[in-house]
């Protein structure tokens, strides 16, 4: 997400605590926060996906998932 994206999803927040917002401002700013919030989810399970532990033996392993996770 560019940086103007997000500047533009806190100033239509900032402004949503002033007045409320137009429909189509209320639209953009949702779909500006799905798209935060997905490419947040993403980088975070990139970091994870590149994590790896050291158990007490010393051996270095790459983190698993847990099951029963999506």
């Amino acid at each position: 997400m560019k940086k103007e994206e997000i500047k533009r999803m806190n100033d239509l927040y900032h402004l949503s605590q002033e007045r409320d917002l137009s429909e189509e401002e209320f639209a953009e700013w949702e779909g500006l926060k799905k798209q935060y919030v997905a490419d947040f989810k993403a980088s975070l399970t990139a970091q994870l996906d590149n994590t790896y532990v050291i158990d007490d033996k010393g051996n270095k392993r790459k983190l698993e998932k847990k099951s029963g996770d999506k």
